[in-house]
């Protein structure tokens, strides 16, 4: 918003990839096929130490010090991951005769012991669960006074592994001839037993990656200028280096994304290396100076509902000082046919996974030649699933963005400084089946949060997060249930006579407790805004329009180099025919992306063409 200071700091990360790569030392070029296998030199080691490392250090005694948070003097773990594993004296081990920089080190552990430390609230949360898990009925009895309060999709997994475990004890019990030790077995599975992640889990795999963020200037180094970005990093030049002097520094050379010129940032952080399908990819991080957002001040809200139809809804609410007033219209948003193709590619992705689950049980008795041949199939199989799951990836982001950007204009159409979405951790879909239980969990919608945070932070519009419970199925109005007269899709009270798409009414109601919480805000440990307490007050219908008017993107028709058909005899060509319907990805103006940069297909010395 225009005349709004920059007063607040707030990181985002997007993507790109190098184009040129240089030895820093004597200036010769490097070939992108030979900078990939020495980045997965690099990434060997970091992938090989970290697991070993992980290995040594499951057990409980290693998550009672990261809960305490405390060392063996008693004093206070540092939050950096690198620092903390050197006082605690974790040190990563590599093949003899491998030489590794201590900063390849610092790396090692400061993944590791954010891996750990993850871990370490869910050995929490698994021990408490566990002690009041009853075998005999399958059951987790409910918290007492003082235990943290645990999700209950998280809680449902353990239960999960707690009767798989249950059923594994019984079927050893059963097959012993003993009948005294089946009984005493039996006895023991009846008492609730205290499990720590360490007894029903195995550590966790690892990916690879190597977070430079954690090293320093004698690793890696960042210099950003308009438009290009240079990280100087140190490689191996082997893949088993021996001494200091095969590990040599190379110049990358990489294009800052167009969404990124002319930006208020302030730092440039140092990226992640990753290898995917294309190559080396370059996933960074950045902090840009955006507008202080101030939820107590709001006075014009924005309800965001995500539908279970669509990717959401919006509808407005404003204080008027007298009251609530809602002119109950709203704005739905249209993602011209991508949540179907979502939908698509799930069953797709599902499909391909049962049917190479299906092959691999007939691989295990199978005879060595017809084994190979599954095997083969599975592996087309397992790279089919990628492809796909790759494509829903691209579309997620393509999508989230997209809503993004369309709610953040509506928003700010409206004069809104407030945008509430229903808070994720409460919003669970159940009861519609596992095909649509899944589709809806599998949807872009942690994705448009993070996507609506971002987007609205650059015009100072502050989005908080409230309780979801019930948003659509009561009354702005008057608070009582509301009917479903014409099915699933609609809403009325008839006490208010309010009413209409459902989806709407939950972004009223939204809006609602957003304004009417807004002094109770608390940031969460992200950073962000959340209220997490659900206030009534009646929202009046306002018989005058209170919000904007969505406007329909424009779209590029891009028909002008192909000539025109020559009409046969006899067809009417006065009479207009409809032109096919645009989607997303043809907008004049698309919604900002951290599309990467530097095409693997561009082999050149130069930069790609801006």
């Amino acid at each position: 918003m225009a005349g709004t200071e920059l007063t607040e700091r707030r990181q985002f990360a997007f993507t790109t990839r190098p184009h040129a790569a240089v030895d820093d030392t004597t200036g010769d070029p490097i070939g992108l096929d030979d900078l990939d296998t020495r980045i997965r030199w690099l990434l060997d080691l970091i992938t090989g130490a970290e697991t070993e490392l992980l290995t040594r250090l499951w057990h409980p005694a290693t998550f009672d010090t990261l809960t305490a948070g405390r060392d063996r003097d008693g004093r206070t773990l540092p939050k950096y991951g690198h620092v903390a594993a050197a006082r605690l004296g974790w040190a990563p081990t590599y093949p003899d005769g491998v030489y590794v920089p201590s900063r390849v080190s610092r790396v090692v552990t400061a993944q590791a012991t954010a891996t750990l430390r993850t871990s370490a609230y869910r050995d929490t949360a698994i021990a408490s669960l566990s002690a009041r898990f009853d075998p005999a009925t399958g059951r987790i009895a409910p918290p007492a006074g003082g235990e943290v309060p645990v999700p209950s999709g998280f809680a449902r997994g353990v239960r999960r592994q707690l009767l798989a475990r249950t059923r594994r004890a019984d079927a050893a019990g059963a097959s012993t001839s003993d009948a005294a030790t089946t009984d005493d077995a039996a006895s023991d599975a009846a008492q609730p037993e205290r499990l720590r992640i360490t007894d029903i889990q195995t550590p966790p795999k690892v990916t690879a990656m190597a977070r430079l963020s954690a090293a320093d200037k004698q690793l890696a180094e960042l210099t950003v200028t308009d438009r290009t970005m240079v990280l100087t990093v140190k490689l191996p030049t082997t893949a088993t280096p021996t001494t200091r002097a095969q590990w040599w520094a190379v110049r990358l050379t990489a294009v800052l994304p167009p969404h990124l010129h002319g930006r208020p940032i302030t730092a440039w952080h140092l990226p992640t290396l990753t290898l995917d399908g294309r190559g080396l990819l370059l996933r960074c991080a950045a902090t840009e100076a955006v507008p202080t957002g101030d939820p107590s001040s709001a006075t014009v809200a924005v309800g965001v509902d995500w539908s279970p139809s669509t990717l959401g809804a919006a509808a407005i609410a404003t204080d008027t000082g007298d009251g609530l007033v809602s002119d109950f219209r709203g704005y739905t948003y249209d993602d011209r046919g991508l949540g179907i193709k979502l939908a698509r590619l799930q069953t797709e992705g599902q499909f391909l996974h049962r049917k190479a689950a299906r092959l691999r049980q007939l691989a295990e008795n199978a005879p060595p030649q017809v084994w190979s041949e599954l095997e083969a199939k599975i592996a087309v199989l397992d790279e089919n699933r990628t492809a796909v799951g790759a494509k829903r990836g691209k579309i997620n982001r393509e999508l989230a963005f997209h809503f993004a950007r369309q709610v953040t204009d509506y928003a700010v159409a409206a004069d809104a400084t407030m945008i509430a979405v229903e808070d994720l951790t409460t919003l669970e879909p159940r009861g519609r089946g596992r095909v649509n239980n899944n589709r809806a969990a599998q949807s872009a919608r942690r994705k448009a949060a993070d996507a609506l945070a971002q987007t609205a932070a650059r015009v100072g519009v502050v989005v908080v997060s409230v309780p979801a419970r019930g948003s659509s199925a009561w009354c702005p109005g008057c608070n009582s249930p509301l009917a479903r007269p014409g099915g699933y899709h609609n809403a009325w009270c008839a006490h208010c006579e309010v009413g209409g798409n459902r989806d709407r009414v939950a972004g009223v109601n939204l809006a609602k407790r957003a304004l009417l919480g807004r002094g109770a805000a608390v940031r969460t440990r992200a950073g962000s805004p959340e209220i997490r307490t659900t206030e009534h007050a009646p929202v009046r219908r306002c018989r005058d329009k209170t919000g904007p008017t969505p406007g329909r993107p424009r779209h590029r028709r891009v028909r002008h180099s192909v000539p025109a058909p020559t009409s046969a005899e006899g067809v009417n060509t006065l009479k207009p025919r409809p032109a096919p319907e645009a989607s997303v990805w043809d907008t004049v103006e698309p919604a900002a992306s951290d599309d990467v940069s530097g095409s693997r297909e561009e082999r050149g010395s130069g930069p790609p063409d801006m």
